[in-house]
C-alpha cells in the first residue's frame, strides 16, 4: 500500500498518545477500495466491508486505548480519489476522560474529489466531567463532490447522575470548496451550572447531535420532510435498525433512558442541509439522523441507508 508522512499536530503535548490515521480510497472498477492506510497506535481501521455491495467501501476505526486523555493528539488524514464513495465509522462510543491538566485534541483533514461522496458517521462522544476536549474538523470538496457528517455528544455519564461541571469542549468544523467555504461552525462549552441549564446552552438536557449534507441544494420540500421525521410517532413506525421505539414504563425508555422528546431542528445550507439536536436519549437523536440519511440516501442516490453491524441494535 502507498505510505505516507503522519501528520503533525500544531502543538506537542507533554505527554499522551500520538495517534494517527491515513486513509485513501479509489474507484476501481467500480468497487471502492481501500488503497493506501497508515496507522499509528492507538488507532486502527479493520478490514474492509461491502455490506451494500463493491460500490461504498465501509471501514471501521478503532481506539485500542479504550478512550482519550489530556495531552493525547489524534490526527486523521482521509482522501477521496474521484467517484469513489466510502462510510466511516467508529466501532464503539467515544470517550474523552477527565483532565490531567492538559488538553487532548482531535483533527481530522478531508479531501474529497469530484464525484465522491464520504459518509463520516462516528458513534456517540461521551465527554466526562472535568474533560479538557478539542475537535478541529475540515473538509476540502472538489466540485461534484459531496458529504455527510454527523456528531452526537453526551455531556457527563448520565446513567450515573454525573454532569458536565467542570471543563471546556471545543468543536470546529469547515467545509470548503475551491476557496469558498460552504460552512464554519464553531461550538464552545464550557462546565458548569449556568451552562448546563441556559436555554443557550444545554437547556438541562445532557446530549447535543449536529447533522451537515453538503454537495447539493436540498428543496423546501426535503426539509420538511427530515422535520417530520422527528417525532414520537415517526420513530416509532421506523424502529430503525432492529431497535423498536414501543412505549415503555413511565419514566423508562430505550436503554434505560427517559422516553421524553428532545428538541430538534433541520435547516437549508447554501448547498446541503443542517440537523440539530438537544435532548437526553441518545437512541432519539441516532434513530431520526439514520431516517435523515436515509431520505438523503434515497433523493440524491436512489439507494436505501445500511447501517453499519457495529452500530447498537
Amino acid at each position: 500500500m502507498k505510505q505516507f508522512p503522519t501528520p503533525q499536530p500544531t502543538d506537542t503535548p507533554d505527554s499522551g498518545w500520538q495517534g494517527s490515521l491515513n486513509l485513501i480510497y479509489a474507484n476501481r472498477t467500480g468497487t471502492a477500495q481501500l488503497i493506501g492506510e497508515r496507522v499509528g497506535a492507538p488507532l486502527k481501521v479493520q478490514r474492509p466491508f461491502y455490506p451494500e455491495g463493491p460500490a461504498v467501501c465501509h471501514s471501521v476505526i478503532l481506539h485500542t486505548a479504550g478512550g482519550v486523555v489530556g495531552g493525547d493528539r489524534l490526527c486523521f488524514d482521509i482522501t477521496l480519489h474521484p467517484d469513489t464513495r466510502a462510510l466511516i465509522t467508529t466501532a464503539a462510543a467515544g470517550k474523552i476522560y477527565r483532565t490531567n491538566g492538559l488538553e487532548a485534541r482531535q483533527t481530522a483533514q478531508i479531501k474529497i474529489a469530484g464525484g465522491a461522496c464520504l459518509e463520516w458517521l462516528p458513534q456517540e462522544t461521551i465527554v466526562y466531567n472535568n474533560a479538557i476536549y478539542r475537535q478541529d474538523l475540515r473538509v476540502e470538496l472538489e466540485p461534484l463532490a459531496s458529504v455527510l457528517i454527523w456528531e452526537i455528544t453526551r455531556f457527563g455519564r448520565s446513567a450515573r447522575g454525573e454532569q458536565f461541571l467542570q471543563g471546556v469542549w471545543r468543536s470546529h468544523t469547515e467545509i470548503w470548496q475551491q476557496g469558498r467555504p460552504l460552512w464554519i461552525d464553531r461550538q464552545q462549552l464550557i462546565g458548569g451550572e449556568e451552562t448546563l441549564n441556559s436555554p443557550h446552552g444545554l437547556g438541562g438536557q445532557p446530549v447535543v447531535g449536529s447533522l451537515a449534507w453538503i454537495g447539493e441544494p436540498v428543496t423546501p420540500e426535503l426539509v420538511e420532510k427530515a422535520r417530520s421525521l422527528f417525532s414520537p410517532l415517526a420513530q416509532l413506525a421506523r424502529g430503525v435498525g432492529g431497535e423498536s421505539l414501543l412505549p415503555s414504563p413511565p419514566g423508562r425508555g430505550v436503554g434505560g433512558e427517559g422516553f421524553h422528546q428532545g428538541e430538534a431542528g433541520a435547516t437549508r445550507l447554501t448547498d446541503g442541509l443542517l440537523c440539530r439536536y438537544r435532548g437526553n436519549s441518545t437512541p432519539e437523536v441516532r434513530n431520526w439522523f439514520i431516517g435523515v440519511w436515509q431520505l438523503l440516501r434515497q433523493s440524491f442516490w436512489g439507494s436505501p441507508a445500511c447501517p453499519p453491524r457495529v452500530w447498537p441494535t
